[in-house]
C-alpha cells in the first residue's frame, strides 16, 4: 500500500482509513478501562489511554493529525478567531463509503492565566504555511464549527496526538 495508491478495499484497504474508523469506534465506546495499554498508538483503547492510562479523566475525543505524501500535516480552516483561522488538528465525526469522512476541525491551543488562547499555525511572513514550530505552543484543544469532508485514501500517515475532552458528547 502506498501514498497515492488506490487498493482493494475488502483486501486490506487503506492503513489511514482504517485507523481513523478505528479512532471513531474508541470515541464512540468511551468505557472506564479495566486495564492500562503498555504503548501509545492511534489504536489504544478504550479512549482516555492514549496519554496516561492511569488518568481516569472522562475524555470524547482522539485528536489526531494527518500527513500528505510530502510528509506535511494536512491543515483546514476555522472561523477566524484572533487571526487563528487555520489547523492540522482534528476529531472524526463520521466515516462513509468506504473511506471518506467528516472531520471537525480542532482549534489549537495554549493555556494562559488559566484561559484558553489560540495558537496561530501560520506562519507570518508566508501565509499559505503552518509554521511547525508553532504546532509544538500547542497545548489543549477546542471544538469549532467547522467540519471537511475528506477521502482518507489520499493522506499517507496519521499520528495520534492527545484524547481530551472537548464537551462533545455533552452537547449531543
Amino acid at each position: 500500500m502506498g501514498c497515492g495508491k488506490h487498493n482493494d478495499y475488502n483486501s486490506g484497504g487503506n492503513c489511514v482509513c482504517e485507523v481513523v474508523r478505528a479512532i471513531k469506534e474508541i470515541q464512540e465506546a468511551a468505557v472506564s478501562p479495566t486495564e492500562c495499554a503498555e504503548c501509545t498508538s492511534c489504536f489504544n483503547e478504550p479512549l482516555g489511554s492514549l496519554v496516561s492510562p492511569t488518568r481516569r479523566d472522562p475524555v470524547d475525543t482522539r485528536v489526531f493529525v494527518l500527513k500528505n505524501a510530502d510528509g506535511t500535516p494536512f491543515h483546514a480552516f476555522f472561523s477566524n478567531e484572533m487571526n487563528a483561522c487555520v489547523s492540522i488538528f482534528f476529531r472524526v465525526e463520521e466515516v462513509f463509503d468506504n473511506c471518506c469522512a467528516t472531520l471537525r476541525v480542532l482549534v489549537p491551543g495554549r493555556r494562559e492565566g488559566g484561559t484558553f488562547t489560540p495558537v496561530n499555525l501560520v506562519s507570518s511572513g508566508d501565509r499559505c504555511c503552518v509554521d511547525l514550530t508553532r504546532v509544538c505552543q500547542v497545548e489543549r484543544f477546542r471544538a469549532s464549527n467547522d467540519c471537511v469532508t475528506v477521502d482518507l485514501s489520499c493522506f499517507c500517515a496519521v499520528q495520534c496526538i492527545a484524547d481530551v475532552d472537548l464537551g462533545i458528547c455533552s452537547s449531543r
